[in-house]
């Protein structure tokens, strides 16, 4: 362990948590826009709930492994980053209707790439792309200027602003939040009797803290030199992108090894599943639709600091001041755009 960089040790901890993530994909229907799209439209609330069992999972488990000293959630940026409303509003609407126009979030286009379709791999490449120019390219000035992001003094979470001012600990906050995620997952009969999707709800959730626990250890060990990090797919994806063309530019990071992960994850769960299989659009206008999705989704999740997945799960397992704005945010904006494309905006 100790001859191996310490970025290559990150890349090994993201592509473990990628790996179950992908499996969770594909082996139980984990997915954003899948969610919205079947309990909105499809009378189903299985993938929707399924999301109860995941946050309730990562939030017990940062939160005890934070209590038990292994993880130190507030060294990520979800805590570091002084909360901006405005930018969660706007970033994640931005998203949120991306997502729509897309057909996935990052995550999603991710696993979908993964399984074989070609389409998804043209939404994670612009997806990249747009998140750098949002974040270091051409739109860096504007944003900055527009949602200006600062150092925080204190932690921005919930559990941990109550605790500073109760002198509890932020354990006891956050298991009631957990608690209450859980209890509105398994209220729903079809989602209890559904033990495929329970299980790999709970995996996905152990992942995120794994991610936690495996960067706050290797932070430890290099003195600050590796961030805590967990699970996100805006920056990252222009991290991979540009770790591929050149290695140089930043070698291998927590990153790179997260989105692997997730590729291999999800290849792997398309075989077992026997549902892989290669695929590329056909009509210009929907490839045309998705290309501006992913866009979208690249600036917005840049905007928010992150996407469905980086403040709807990672942060929100941590209690950020910013997760459930952000990922209401992001509802909202996938279900107006569901909304234009199934009904046109046309009266029922």
């Amino acid at each position: 362990m100790e001859q191996i960089p310490m970025g290559a040790l990150a890349a090994m901890v993201g592509a473990i948590g990628g790996i179950i993530l992908g499996l969770a994909a594909r082996l139980g229907d984990f997915c954003t826009l899948g969610a919205l799209e079947s309990a909105a439209y499809g009378d189903d609330q299985r993938r929707l709930r399924l999301w109860g069992i995941v946050l309730g999972v990562a939030i017990t488990g940062a939160f005890v492994a934070e209590a038990l000293g292994y993880a130190d959630i507030t060294r990520s940026f979800y805590h570091t980053i002084k909360w901006s409303p405005l930018a969660s509003i706007v970033g994640g609407l931005l998203f949120g209707y991306g997502m729509a126009l897309a057909g996935n979030c990052g995550f999603g286009a991710l696993v979908r790439f993964g399984g074989g379709d070609l389409r998804a791999m043209v939404v994670v490449v612009v997806m990249g792309i747009f998140a750098f120019v949002t974040l270091s390219g051409p739109l860096a000035h504007l944003r900055l200027l527009i949602f200006d992001q600062q150092a925080a003094d204190t932690p921005q979470g919930i559990a941990h602003w109550l605790s500073a001012r109760t002198g509890l600990p932020p354990l006891v906050f956050a298991l009631p939040v957990a608690a209450g995620f859980l209890a509105w997952a398994l209220s729903y009969q079809p989602l209890r009797a559904d033990k495929r999707r329970l299980a790999w709800g709970v995996a996905a959730g152990l992942a995120v803290v794994w991610c936690f626990v495996g960067t706050s250890y290797l932070f430890n060990q290099s003195m600050g030199a590796t961030g805590v990090e967990a699970p996100s797919f805006t920056a990252p994806l222009g991290r991979t992108i540009l770790y591929f063309m050149t290695s140089t530019a930043g070698g291998l990071t927590f990153s790179v090894g997260l989105v692997a992960g997730v590729l291999g994850g999800a290849f792997l769960g398309s075989a077992i599943r026997g549902l892989f299989k290669w695929e590329a659009c056909e009509d210009p206008r929907e490839l045309g639709r998705q290309v501006s999705g992913a866009a979208l989704m690249g600036i917005g999740g840049t905007i928010a600091v992150g996407c469905s997945i980086g403040q709807g799960v990672s942060a929100m397992a941590v209690l950020s001041f910013s997760a459930p704005v952000t990922l209401a945010s992001i509802v909202i904006g996938g279900l107006i755009g569901l909304r234009q494309l199934i009904h046109g905006f046309q009266p029922e």
